[in-house]
């Protein structure tokens, strides 16, 4: 099978979705299908490209055998609408040249965002003559509504009508939760195009663990302290603020809030930091590989967080990290959406819901006092991680694409 997957993230990004289109590439590589991607020049999560990548309009890379096809895309120093609806449209129009020119492939595989690579995808696929996958990783148009990102109006209806016309033409609509596939059928998918394809986790992992109390002690934090960690993305999505409202309000002298990562909100939230005068808040920069394995190993509780109105529209990839690790995990989320129930149904860790600061704050100091409720937590977690293993989640999807082929 001949497979071209076609997305805005690759690696060397680490974070995001760009972890799992490595996977699903490397997958079918190994498999012995001719696979490649076709991407933009890394950006993610820092909103900003290498020096080395500046000035390229095209470049082919190859990554662990597979064909890696990077396309110009504009990235602004400063995110908002207007500058993100050029960012991906950027991207779409030079990576769609980049498909037309490369040869015919048996499936092509769309990673959305951008919810404008389902058009693009139809126009390569009735080009070459084959059908298309729109996988979706994050449900733009209902995220950016229900965030109070975009208000009711002709620019959301378009964005609606370009969400049912990828739907429509594609050969299938894969999702990465339950809930998702959910709202497909409220717009109209029909059952036999749906596919359930959720983000996956290596779970055999023989890399030695790191030691334990490293990164503490790389970064002061005494052994006696009760790390409660935010370690990911900094944008609106997660509604990182509840964490700042938090923090003055902890009785237990003990707890530390740290926050790791990078995004568009990350200055805004160090402004904050310092304007509060938070001594129980802490800010590193995005942590990756070893150094991130090393925060989870010191970590007593992971915290995962969504602003109100994100409802099923993504579902956060950092969560499996969490829970292969053991990690107990303390979500800010409303109660009926995705995250909450998996928690519930997992029996990981404790939901609150968004804009409960006082209940959050309760709820860490008593956690900070119940070691046996959170080693409960973690082997709860490490359970329900185990249906999201990598190799058995790509293979159904691989004969997926091969049934189209």
């Amino acid at each position: 099978m001949r497979a071209i997957v076609w997305g805005i993230n690759y690696a060397p990004e680490f974070t995001g979705i760009a972890p799992h289109s490595v996977a699903l590439c490397e997958f079918l590589h190994a498999r012995g299908d001719d696979v490649s991607m076709v991407t933009s020049f890394p950006y993610y999560p820092s909103w900003e490209k290498r020096a080395e990548d500046r000035g390229h309009l095209y470049r082919i890379d190859q990554i662990n055998g597979v064909p890696v096809h990077r396309c110009w895309h504009f990235v602004p120093k400063r995110v908002s609408a207007l500058k993100r609806i050029f960012h991906e449209a950027s991207f779409v129009f030079t990576s769609t040249c980049r498909a037309l020119s490369l040869p015919p492939a048996d499936v092509y595989v769309l990673i959305s965002p951008p919810l404008l690579l389902g058009v693009a995808g139809w126009v390569v696929g009735e080009i070459k003559d084959a059908p298309f996958v729109f996988h979706v990783q994050d449900m733009q148009p209902d995220a950016a509504v229900g965030l109070g990102m975009l208000k009711a109006g002709w620019f959301t209806k378009a964005l609606y009508r370009l969400e049912s016309f990828a739907y429509r033409h594609a050969a299938r609509v894969s999702g990465i939760t339950q809930g998702m596939l959910k709202s497909f059928r409220g717009k109209g998918v029909s059952e036999s195009k749906l596919v359930y394809f959720p983000n996956a986790i290596a779970l055999n992992d023989t890399a030695p663990a790191p030691v334990c109390g490293k990164f503490r002690g790389l970064h002061g934090i005494g052994p006696g302290e009760f790390l409660a960690v935010y370690a990911g993305n900094l944008g609106v999505k997660q509604g990182l603020d509840v964490l700042l409202e938090t923090a003055p309000l902890l009785r237990d002298p003990r707890i530390r809030i740290l926050i790791c990562g990078d995004g568009a909100q990350r200055e805004a939230l160090v402004n904050r930091v310092r304007e509060l005068k938070l001594p129980n808040v802490s800010m590193l920069p995005l942590q990756a590989g070893p150094d991130y394995r090393a925060l989870l190993v010191d970590a007593d509780i992971c915290f995962i967080t969504q602003q109100v109105g994100a409802g099923n529209s993504f579902f956060p990839s950092k969560l499996l990290g969490l829970l292969a690790d053991s990690r107990p995990v303390v979500t800010v989320a409303a109660p009926e959406c995705e995250l909450a129930l998996s928690l519930a149904e997992g029996k990981f860790g404790v939901n609150v819901p968004p804009g409960r600061a006082r209940e959050l704050a309760d709820l860490l100091d008593s956690l900070a006092n119940d070691p046996e409720r959170l080693a409960e937590f973690g082997a709860a977690g490490r359970r329900y991680v185990e249906q999201f293993e990598k190799s058995r989640v790509l293979q159904s999807f691989a004969e997926e694409l091969e049934s189209l082929g």
